[in-house]
């Protein structure tokens, strides 16, 4: 029994016991996609196995003696982690375990930073101060891209339209008093009007009336001077231009010497 209990203190003896258990480390290996895994507590297993692996790594990157080549190694290293962290979040969620996209914490928003135009791409520690990377942080971001139309047309519903500003009972009291002011005035500025428009008919009226007291003037001096033209001219029709008026004998008897004439010419001559 003191043999076996030797040969089992050996190092051949433990290197033989690392190596078996080795093989059952690789046997639990973490799967290389999180669809492959079936059980819920398995990938919630391994997703706190990633975010320990990411813990470390950002541990690591924040000193700057690395190197340039070891500190970008080790940034891709934490990027491709926070991808595959978030692949299992979403293997969680579809086995029925909580949304750690919503609810868990986020443990890169002290250490790392977005560059922009990088989208989705992390910097951490010392790979913010790499050269050629301070210069992405000091530039100015990208402007946003403009949306198309009907990415603008996905946000209007009724309340774009003001279909339902009625129904909070605020808009109502506010549109009657806004009213009855409008009426108030606009019958006030009618009255005005009205009040002006009647001055000027009175103005007009006394004026006309002036103007037709000196026309009834004129017109009677007319009618007086028309008169006495009239009466002038009547004494004048019936004035006799002949002292005396011929009588039908008078005239039978001229009738008669202008035929003796006429006779005496034609037979005699001149």
């Amino acid at each position: 029994m003191a043999r076996n209990a030797e040969k089992a203190m050996t190092t051949l003896a433990r290197w033989r016991a690392a190596q078996e258990g080795g093989s059952q480390q690789q046997k639990t290996r973490r799967p290389y996609l999180a669809s492959e895994c079936e059980d819920l507590r398995e990938a919630e297993k391994w997703r706190n196995q990633v975010i320990s692996e990411i813990a470390r790594k950002v541990s690591q990157i924040q000193n700057a003696g690395l190197g340039e080549f070891r500190i970008r190694d080790l940034n891709d290293e934490i990027n491709k982690l926070l991808r595959e962290k978030g692949h299992w979040e979403v293997r969680i969620k579809e086995l029925g375990g909580p949304d750690y996209v919503r609810v868990g914490p986020k443990m890169t928003d002290m250490d790392g930073q977005e560059a922009p135009g990088n989208r989705g791409y992390m910097y951490f520690g010392a790979a913010k101060d790499l050269p050629g990377v301070r210069e992405l942080f000091e530039q100015e971001p990208p402007p946003p891209p403009r949306k198309t139309r009907g990415e603008l047309m996905k946000d209007i519903d009724a309340d774009y339209y003001g279909y339902r500003d009625d129904d909070d009972g605020v808009l109502i009291p506010l549109e009657r008093k806004a009213e009855r002011k409008a009426i108030k005035a606009a019958v006030k500025q009618y009255t005005n009007k009205k009040l002006a428009a009647m001055a000027d008919e009175e103005d007009e009226e006394s004026q006309e009336n002036g103007i037709q007291d000196e026309d009834d003037i004129d017109s009677e001096d007319e009618e007086i001077s028309l008169d006495e033209t009239d009466e002038r001219s009547e004494v004048q029709r019936f004035m006799a231009h002949v002292p005396n008026i011929p009588t039908q004998a008078d005239i039978e008897a001229a009738l008669v010497e202008r035929k003796k004439r006429e006779l005496l010419q034609t037979y005699l001559g001149d």
